[in-house]
């Protein structure tokens, strides 16, 4: 079989699939988007989790029915793919694309923090805030520290991913097993602490913006529900398909709904919604280090357990964002609408390797952008993505009636539509808040689109010159030349 022809090998069970999953909706959640949701919603992010919940629930339904339906790798571009024609097909994968690659930089950049927070528990280094720049050995610079370990991050899990799905896969079981845990035992000292049973989340909303502020912290933290289409990004890699992704994209945006809410509220709870809107992406640790046992033998300081946690859970959110940007730019090549090489799967390794440095290549680059710029970036794709899957459940099902549906939705089509509109609700009220206080994540983001188009154009070029040279070519030996 050539590399052309190769398909991925089918080394993911059900627990890998649900743990990819769990391991990209957690890790963005928890430890990255819930101070800034905090600093937008006050106490009431604990209903911004919760009503994001219910929003992606209805989007949930129309990847299962489609995952089931349209076993092929790629998430939503495969799906988009297979019922509208190529340019709309091509932008939804370009943004899918891009999405995961942001929300790469965006988990790496919240590693880094946690990752200083530990050392600091333990007295290696100062607090993340008074870190200063490392200088580079090689060159004569100065690096932030937190940029080179956000970069050290990516390099890191990309190397892996490029030489294994099955390690990166049992990778992700492992660490999200662990943060879980983790998460179980914040709540169980949290909830029972002194400082929660007195814990007043009044006023619920904040004065600025009142009820209203939950809408922005909604489309802040959307991206922390995309794990599930995340799940379908791998669909030819896992075991049983058809009955497996459907179980795990419920059961991984079940289990993390509930999580979310739980933590949440001891952060809230324990902090305050103003401690951990200061604390920014740090602040799951710092609410633990305030409530949870100190000396501990090894461990000397309870908090390190949770920032321990933390540390694992932006890695494996950022691991699993990798897998999935890489097998949306597979997908593409394949279909033939990026370079035949982001196609191939590597003759000796057996992963899209091309693909995934060519995503690795752009994370890479974005772990400069603010953190906050990278969720609205990512989130913007995410529920525009949303959008045109729901609508390509309806489109589906009005084409090809007779298709095999393994899963159908129930009360179709109220789900798809309820999904369209409250995606496109989000979608209106991120735009208006980026263009009031992110005008830079709404540049990039309109950029990204525009070279998606210019790209799709030239492509295009690319693949209709030869092929026009050689049909010319072809014309020119049927003809027979004529006799004197």
């Amino acid at each position: 079989m050539s590399q052309q022809d190769r398909s991925p090998e089918a080394d993911l069970g059900l627990l890998d699939a649900t743990m990819i999953g769990m391991g990209a909706m957690i890790g963005a959640g928890i430890f990255v988007l819930t101070g800034l949701a905090a600093e937008i919603a006050g106490p009431a992010a604990i209903l911004v989790f919760a009503l994001n919940g219910v929003v992606t629930a209805f989007t949930g339904l129309s990847y299962a029915e489609l995952a089931a339906s349209i076993p092929k790798s790629g998430g939503g571009y495969a799906f988009v793919r297979e019922v509208f024609a190529d340019l709309p097909s091509y932008l939804m994968g370009w943004m899918l694309w891009f999405a995961y690659m942001i929300a790469g930089a965006l988990y790496a950049l919240g590693f880094a923090p946690n990752f200083l927070e530990l050392l600091h528990v333990y007295g290696i280094v100062p607090p993340p805030e008074a870190v200063g720049a490392i200088s580079l050995p090689v060159v004569d610079a100065a690096l932030p520290a937190t940029f080179l370990l956000a970069f050290l991050a990516v390099l890191g899990l990309v190397s892996l991913n490029a030489v294994s799905t099955a390690a990166s896969g049992s990778l992700e079981t492992v660490f999200t097993i662990v943060k879980v845990s983790i998460l179980v035992v914040f709540v169980a000292f949290g909830a029972t602490a002194p400082m929660f049973s007195t814990a007043e989340f009044q006023p619920l909303f904040p004065a600025e913006g009142g009820a209203l502020a939950i809408l922005p912290a909604m489309g802040l933290t959307f991206i922390a529900f995309e794990g599930y289409d995340l799940i379908t990004t791998v669909t030819e890699e896992v075991e049983n398909p058809r009955e497996n992704i459907p179980k795990a994209i419920f059961v991984s945006l079940a289990a993390t709904v509930v999580v979310y809410l739980a933590v949440v509220t001891v952060a809230v709870g324990t902090l305050g919604a103003q401690g951990l809107a200061e604390a920014g992406e740090a602040g799951i640790a710092q609410a633990a280090t305030s409530f949870m046992p100190t000396g501990l033998p090894i461990i000397q300081n309870g908090g390190a357990i949770i920032v321990f946690g933390a540390v694992f859970s932006t890695l494996t959110a950022l691991n699993a964002v990798v897998i999935a940007s890489s097998r949306v730019a597979f997908s593409m090549g394949r279909e033939g609408q990026l370079l035949p090489s982001f196609g191939q799967i590597h003759h000796r390794y057996g992963t899209p390797f091309v693909a995934i440095v060519a995503s690795a290549v752009v994370m890479l680059g974005s772990v400069v952008l603010p953190t906050q710029s990278a969720g609205n970036m990512s989130s913007l794709f995410f529920l525009l993505s949303f959008i045109v899957v729901n609508g390509s459940v309806i489109k589906l099902r009005r084409e090809r009636p007779d298709m095999n549906r393994p899963y159908e939705m129930p009360f179709y089509p109220a789900p798809p539509v309820i999904g369209i509109v409250l995606n496109l609700v989000l979608t209106l009220v991120l735009v208006e808040f980026l263009v009031r206080t992110d005008p830079l994540a709404l540049a990039l983001s309109a950029a990204w689109i525009g070279l998606g188009v210019v790209t799709y154009f030239g492509l295009n070029r690319l693949r209709t010159e030869p092929d026009a040279a050689e049909g010319t070519a072809a014309g020119d030996e049927q003809v027979p030349l004529e006799d004197d």
